[in-house]
């Protein structure tokens, strides 16, 4: 769907919004057991909000483009986020208080529920971030281009970090948040499927950078709704459990500058194997 010119608030957008507003404030005020039916709606209506501010701003979003590729995301999400959770199993950064009152079936899907909602809302607030004027006027001459030099340098490095996480998790496990990306990015210019090289080849860093800063965004919503919430995540990072920002301590914020990159990459080589056409193009963090 082609940018319109005509912007507006999509009634959508409201229903978002009381989702966040009835579901924040159960998840933070009811006792016992709640989030594991609660986070979805939450990231469900913030996801709805965020389009609609997107489309509000600039005649375009997710939800407009292709409604259908929206519901997509959601696919996507569940296996993307469990690589990350394959990678803990290894690193042991994170684990989930409350975890113990369900079994493995009923953990592994209510789990992959509240995974889903990963991708939709982080392309969405990256699109939103896309929007911001100052990101705009960003500028940069470096050219990074996708030849055979390059594209080595990406895939042995990422290699060599994968190798470097399994064998010392305790050092190396901050690389986790750039291995998938200098892993999977090579395939997805070599196959042929979007990638951020149709960025970087042409000096364009704004997208990238709407990425990183959406990336920052939701990691401070994700990390602001756990503290109270229940179930919940809580974290161990060695070498930086200091200074923290709910349960997250602050060097570990770090992560989700690069994570939205990551994201996207295993989102272009989903679509891309999976040959959906209609899906190239369609995550436009920056882009109208």
């Amino acid at each position: 769907m082609n940018k319109t010119s005509e912007k507006y608030f999509p009634v959508y957008g409201w229903a978002g919004l009381l989702l966040v507003t009835i579901f924040w404030y159960l998840n933070w005020s009811l006792e016992g057991l709640r989030t594991q039916w609660g986070f979805f709606f939450l990231w469900l209506g913030y996801s709805l909000l965020i389009d609609a501010l997107v489309f509000y701003r600039k005649g375009t979003s997710l939800i407009k483009r292709n409604p259908k590729l929206f519901i997509g995301l959601f696919l996507i999400s569940m296996p993307g986020w469990w690589l990350f959770e394959l990678f803990n199993l290894r690193t042991q950064n994170w684990f989930y208080d409350g975890k113990q009152y369900f079994s493995d079936l009923e953990y592994f899907l209510l789990a992959s529920l509240s995974f889903s909602t990963v991708m939709p809302a982080v392309f969405g607030t990256a699109e939103f971030a896309g929007t911001f004027k100052w990101i705009k006027k960003i500028s940069f001459d470096e050219k990074i281009f996708p030849v055979k030099k390059t594209l080595v340098i990406f895939l042995s490095s990422g290699v060599l970090i994968l190798l470097l996480i399994i064998i010392f998790p305790k050092v190396f496990y901050p690389f986790v948040w750039v291995s998938v990306f200098l892993l999977i990015e090579p395939l997805n210019f070599k196959r042929g499927y979007d990638s951020v090289f149709k960025y970087l080849s042409h000096g364009n860093w704004q997208p990238v950078i709407a990425l990183a800063v959406g990336g920052i965004m939701c990691g401070f919503f994700w990390e602001m709704w756990n503290y109270y919430s229940y179930p919940k995540w809580k974290y161990y990072l060695p070498g930086v459990n200091v200074l923290h920002i709910f349960e997250m301590p602050l060097p570990g914020y770090i992560g989700y500058l690069p994570f939205p990159l990551e994201l996207l990459t295993i989102y272009n080589f989903v679509t891309g194997t999976l040959k959906i056409k209609p899906a190239s193009g369609f995550i436009r963090p920056c882009v109208d």
